[in-house]
């Protein structure tokens, strides 16, 4: 019988965001994948910067790892993805959960995007159907897909790890809204039960952590916790009780306030919008309509 792979994992956590960055690996000098990438941005200039990112790069390189993949788990709401500064200076391939195309044509209409913007997710340099599996140095893994949050989460379970997004969070702070254009709350339920079937034991990778006050950060829990613990949707809540939950709080939550950029940016892959004229890249603002 084959011994389940227990990779190697070193979070990065960006408080500006919440958000959690990943790297992947199985010691010095083997191949390598980095999680949901941070690009740091400043909302009252509208600057970026790649200390984050750099951070990243900085621990790669140190320990000689070769990066294979940088895997998105959906086009996040609050952050901007650095996922091309990271490809430009380690190499590897971006990839995402083909429903990503979904998303870029509701969005495309939001933002009225360039005519030229291609809703094919060609701007990814891979888009991966669910349980579609694939490796890095000896390293397998598998992608799960888990819509809900969005039309187009995915996870991505690497040995007995899983990387599982915005689609679940720690114990004492629950589960992803799903009130962004696409979410579906009974959708979500059922994907976050088929992250709750894998063996008690997984090790479950969160993508932000939003901690109760008294509480520092945590990032990683297991599958077992979540199923006897998790205040939105442990063992023994129904789809119909987790929905209303769901929707009832979904209804009084305020946007992100990244989302109008950070979507822009990510449905690109990381790419930043075409320059204008003048040389400079335009993220729009639509009045009225989110």
């Amino acid at each position: 019988m084959a011994t389940t792979q227990t990779p190697i994992v070193v979070p990065f956590f960006d408080q500006a965001t919440w958000t959690v960055t990943y790297v992947v690996h199985q010691g010095q000098g083997t191949a390598c994948a980095i999680v949901d990438p941070v690009l740091d941005y400043d909302p009252k200039s509208g600057r970026t910067a790649t200390r984050s990112a750099d951070q990243v790069i900085e621990y790669v390189t140190s320990l000689g790892l070769k990066l294979a993949w940088i895997l998105e788990t959906h086009a996040h709401a609050d952050h901007l993805t650095a996922a091309q500064y990271l490809r430009t200076k380690l190499g590897g391939k971006v990839g995402i959960g083909e429903h990503i195309r979904t998303v870029q044509e509701v969005f495309k209409k939001i933002f009225n995007l360039e005519p030229e913007f291609a809703t094919d997710g060609s701007q990814f340099d891979h888009l991966f159907a669910d349980r579609e599996s694939f490796n890095f140095g000896d390293l397998e893994a598998e992608v799960m897909y888990l819509p809900g949050h969005t039309p187009a989460c995915v996870g991505y379970k690497i040995g007995d790890a899983v990387f599982v997004g915005d689609t679940i969070a720690m114990p004492d702070v629950g589960t992803a809204r799903c009130d962004f254009p696409g979410g579906d709350a009974s959708m979500l339920y059922r994907s976050i039960r088929k992250l709750l079937s894998l063996p008690p034991e997984t090790r479950l990778f969160m993508c932000h952590d939003y901690p109760p006050p008294g509480r520092d950060p945590i990032f990683e829990t297991t599958v077992a916790a979540e199923r006897q613990r998790n205040i939105h949707v442990h063992d023994g809540i129904d789809e119909a009780t987790y929905v209303e939950m769901r929707q009832k709080r979904d209804s009084k939550l305020e946007m992100p306030v990244l989302i109008i950029p950070s979507v822009q940016v990510n449905i690109r892959a990381g790419h930043l919008p075409p320059s204008e004229a003048n040389g400079v890249s335009y993220l729009k603002v639509p009045l009225n309509l989110l």
